[in-house]
């Protein structure tokens, strides 16, 4: 069975989609950390530029290894499962606000999302998962049998991702408007829900309680 959860950042998806996977016994695939390795990468190759040459980003997507590893150190619902670049430990690098910003332009390149959901596909093509990311239930896994699309008030959603970095509101809601405008109007793979995704608001739900409401539905499938 394959649970899509989607959403825009600060909607809960990981910490959702990580408690479900425990829940269930289901493994989780984070498909943000993807596109995370490859900003990384693509930064590092370019001495913290993203390269311009038409193509570039595609090729270093492909030929990237990407391992998602077990939970790291931490409290279980809130520890990011390990992930491993070229066989390389990044799982806090790609965390950084630098990379996140990245990330979002390097997941505008059709060419980066073609070599990436590839990867997904070829990781979610056997056994039970949870697969959280923007595109899951529309690009990825249009079959997936329960698709859940997250979502939040805008300010609560930059409050979490403050509390996360430890920076200050008004500066994330402002980075997040951008990223939100940028995610929602790309040409290839926009945010947006399936249409048979069940959209929860969670601006005033605790995780238990959504992941909860997630897990009743899974088993009644």
């Amino acid at each position: 069975m394959l649970i899509a959860i989607d959403g825009p950042a600060g909607a809960g998806k990981s910490t959702v989609a990580r408690a479900l996977a425990r829940e269930l016994g289901f493994t989780y695939l984070d498909s943000g950390a993807m596109y995370r390795c490859v900003a990384l990468a693509a930064l590092e190759q370019g001495g913290g530029e993203l390269p311009k040459r038409p193509g570039a980003l595609g090729a270093l997507a492909g030929a990237l290894e990407i391992e998602l590893g077990g939970a790291g150190a931490g409290d279980a619902r809130n520890s990011s499962p390990r992930v491993l670049l070229d066989g390389r430990d990044v799982s806090d690098a790609i965390r950084a606000p630098s990379i996140s910003q990245a990330a979002s332009l390097v997941a505008a390149d059709p060419a980066v999302r073609e070599a990436l959901v590839a990867k997904q596909r070829a990781l979610i093509g056997h056994g039970n998962w949870v697969a959280e990311g923007r595109d899951i239930g529309t690009v990825v896994a249009p079959d997936a049998e329960l698709k859940v699309f997250l979502t939040a008030d805008p300010r609560e959603r930059a409050r979490r991702r403050a509390v996360e970095l430890g920076s200050d509101i008004a500066a994330v809601l402002a980075e997040q408007t951008l990223r939100d405008q940028r995610d929602m109007a790309r040409t290839h793979s926009p945010l947006e829900a399936a249409a048979d995704a069940l959209t929860l608001d969670t601006s005033d739900l605790g995780v238990d309680a959504v992941v909860a409401r997630i897990a009743a539905l899974a088993r009644g499938r």
